[in-house]
């Protein structure tokens, strides 16, 4: 092959790269596949090996790879890259406008024009200038001081959706984004500017910030804060190879300079000529008047936790370019435009200490006591610190100044200290090792985040563990619910589930809300509970791990709670579906002296049911045996829990989600998604008439 063409097969296929590198990271819409596109970049990297004389900056070989820098060059802007004045309410957005229009009558007859103002969200990112001369990227650097910044360009190679060279895609005609009618086409024979200097914000999408997180915590790294932080922190590395590494991305708002062709005369028209070049812009809208701006700015506010990057706020700006340039600036900040900034979402508290929380189920939850802040219009003392895990490995202190989050509604957490700020006197936490509710050793099971209280008569679990063992799907005692519960305890009169059956009429009546007629009723139902069967009292105890599947299981294997109360692990994971860590816990749980007491008095106050022993011959012969079922839908006749003791009355057994060890799926009305996996897994299907033809058959 002649040089010539060797030249133009060389400058196509990095054409074609850059293009289709376009087309993936900045329109998200590929026509070609991965391996289609590493087939063109590894033909590219051939020619590039056995002639290196013609690599060129724009070659899409060259977006990483530089030999590390000794220092960043500063580097002077061609015109100032001024920041904007804030607004913190609509009312400081008025007197924006109000001044400016006193100013310039221009802005008053604006309104007629149609598009009077732009309003872009405002991105949490890294501002970066970035140089192109005859299409080709040459330059980039980071705002610095306004005046002069940092030469970035190796880093800024390595962003994807930065296009080497311009136009990405040569038949383009058209770029208008947002497709507004307010649009002229500003470039027809697709000129390529002398000069252009755009400006745009570096950053790094939630998303991707989560799965970075989430490889660095794998692999024991340190973790982020936030993604404002990780992406100017990637762009100011000397080595490239590590920005490389980093899922930054890009969004160009701004023309800073340009040189060979018409600058665009609107805002819009600017976005519109950047995304026709290739540059990925920002979503705008366009508003005739404030009414409009402020509810966009509102609406940004309300959808700010679906965005898919992190927004501070809605950037206002006149359409009208040579308006806003002659409003001129106050000191560095221009007039034409303002930030219009969102209630804050992060921000840095000193933690006066840790706390410890225990839950109903006995789970211990770490929480920050804090300096109060306020954060979001939400003045704030407490947050989350996730669990114990979380502390150590941000290296949480008490004396800490942290950052903290709340978004939206999310009860407010702390993401990490601020470790620049510490002075040496901050202290360590370590977790407790007995429950700070009841003084009982904790437990925390090898391989799991939480640790655990399992004393039943623990004060901080007593509502919530009475709740549980009162609910339909354990003890099932009719209108005794948490308020009564509450009741009870806050007089006393109960301080563990068995005291419930020395409940006295007398001491009812004495609480707000109780007659006779209602003291009976629930003495009644109380009393009722006694006749549960087994598998309803080993639920109702609240063993972790220990669901209404789990217990039925285990009724079937012990007979009576002392039984179970003496069982081995090894014993306990001979039964299908318990695991180490359950077994460890029913035996933990039996274990302790609080619970043992508690058993006791159960057996005292009557509440000690036996299961029905029945010999293997017999439980062979029973129609369902060795069937599985799930339920799903409304049943004609049976309610869900009625179906379900049906099944089990006749030696089947009932689990909760569907799978191939599945045998039938009872199907009601208004299903919910189990029926189309089970149609999938290929599992029979029948409904309630067929159940019961399952049971008549085995004996007709």
């Amino acid at each position: 092959m002649d040089t010539s063409s060797l030249i133009e097969q060389y400058e196509k296929l990095k054409q074609a790269i850059l293009y289709h590198s376009y087309r993936y990271h900045v329109l998200d819409a590929p026509v070609i596949s991965d391996f289609e596109y590493d087939q063109l970049v590894t033909e590219l990297r051939g020619i590039e090996a056995e002639h290196p004389e013609l690599i060129s900056p724009d070659s899409p070989t060259q977006r990483a790879g530089a030999p590390p820098l000794d220092k960043f060059v500063k580097i002077r802007h061609p015109a100032p890259i001024l920041s904007l004045a804030n607004a913190f309410s609509a009312i400081d957005v008025f007197a924006w406008h109000e001044r400016i229009r006193k100013l310039d009558e221009r802005v008053e007859k604006a309104t007629a024009s149609g598009t009077v103002y732009v309003v872009e969200p405002k991105i949490d990112g890294l501002t970066v200038v970035l140089h192109y001369r005859d299409g080709v990227f040459v330059q980039g650097a980071t705002r610095g001081d306004g005046e002069i910044g940092e030469d970035i360009t190796t880093n800024l190679r390595t962003i994807r959706a930065l296009p080497l060279r311009i136009p990405v895609d040569p038949r383009t005609t058209t770029g208008d984004k947002n497709s507004g009618a307010d649009q002229q086409f500003i470039n027809p024979d697709n000129r390529i500017p002398k000069y252009l200097v755009v400006r745009g914000e570096a950053f790094i999408t939630i998303h991707d910030f989560e799965a970075l997180n989430q490889r660095l915590e794998k692999a024991g790294e340190k973790t982020y804060l936030n993604p404002r932080n990780t992406a100017a922190g990637s762009l100011r590395q000397l080595d490239s190879t590590l920005t490389a590494s980093r899922p930054l991305t890009l969004l160009v708002y701004q023309i800073i300079t340009i040189e060979g062709i018409e600058r665009p005369k609107t805002q819009a028209e600017t976005l519109a000529y950047l995304h026709s070049l290739g540059f990925p812009v920002p979503e705008y809208t366009s508003c005739a008047n404030l009414e409009l701006v402020i509810s966009t700015y509102q609406h940004l506010v309300e959808h700010r936790d679906h965005a898919l990057y992190e927004m501070d706020g809605a950037v206002i700006k006149l359409n009208d370019l040579q308006l806003a340039a002659d409003l001129g600036y106050v000191g560095k900040d221009p007039r034409g435009a303002i930030a219009f900034k969102f209630p804050a979402r992060e921000v840095t508290t000193m933690l006066r200490e840790i706390r410890v929380n225990v839950g109903r189920t006995g789970v211990l939850t770490p929480y920050a006591v804090l300096e109060p802040v306020e954060i979001g219009g939400v003045s704030v003392e407490r947050a989350t610190l996730h669990n114990f895990d979380y502390i150590s490995e941000k290296d949480i202190r008490p004396g800490d100044r942290v950052m903290l989050k709340r978004a939206g509604d999310v009860i407010p957490y702390v993401i990490g200290p601020m470790v620049d700020a510490r002075t040496g006197d901050e202290g360590y936490f370590v977790p407790p090792e007995t429950c700070p509710a009841c003084d009982q050793p904790v437990e925390h099971v090898e391989g799991e985040v939480a640790w655990y209280c399992v004393n039943a008569a623990c004060p901080a679990q007593l509502v919530r563990n009475i709740d549980h063992y009162v609910s339909r799907g354990a003890m099932d005692i009719v209108g005794l619910g948490i308020k009564i519960v509450e009741q009870l305890v806050e007089a006393g009169l109960i301080h563990n589930v068995a005291d419930l059956y020395t409940l006295r009429t007398e001491q009812l009546l004495a609480l707000e809300g109780f007659a006779d007629k209602k003291a009976n009723n629930l003495l009644n139902a109380i009393d009722l509970s006694r006749q549960r069967p087994l598998a309803r009292l080993i639920t109702a105890l609240g063993i972790r791990g220990v669901g209404e599947v789990m217990a039925a299981d285990l009724a079937r294997s012990y007979s009576d709670p002392d039984l179970l109360s003496h069982a081995s692990l090894e014993d306990l994971q001979s039964i299908e579906g318990v695991g180490p860590n359950i077994a460890q816990a029913i035996v933990d749980w039996f274990a302790r002296p609080a619970n043992q007491q508690l058993l006791e008095k159960l057996r005292r106050v009557g509440v000690w049911p036996q299961a029905v022993s029945t010999s293997q011959d017999r439980e062979d012969q029973l129609s369902l045996a060795g069937l599985t079922f799930v339920i799903t839908g409304t049943l004609p006749l049976f309610s869900r829990e009625e179906a379900k003791a049906f099944i089990e009355a006749n030696g089947g057994k009932v689990t909760d989600s569907v799978s191939k060890k599945t045998s039938y799926l009872v199907l009601g009305e208004s299903p919910g998604s189990k029926l189309d996996k089970a149609r999938a897994l290929g599992v029979s299907i029948l409904d309630e008439a067929g159940l019961r033809m399952l049971v008549e058959d085995k004996f007709s």
